[in-house]
């Protein structure tokens, strides 16, 4: 059976990651993220920016309306 290439992708992505999908620039993703428009959560240890990948996809759903 033929594998979805979403398949092999992870679940939580960077701020880099989610910038690209989203077509939009990182500091844009820290603005929502402060404005609590487009939350993310931190990485316990180092606190860099984490976005859940269907909640990016979402996002882009919404953005795009695909």
């Amino acid at each position: 059976m033929p594998r979805n290439k979403d398949d092999d992708a992870p679940e939580i992505i960077t701020i880099k990651q989610a910038a690209r999908l989203l077509g939009v620039s990182e500091p844009t993703l820290r603005r929502w993220d402060e404005r609590g428009s487009f939350t993310a959560r931190r990485h316990p240890i180092n606190g860099y920016r984490l976005y859940d990948r269907a909640k990016v996809i979402a996002m882009r759903k919404k953005i795009f309306g695909r």
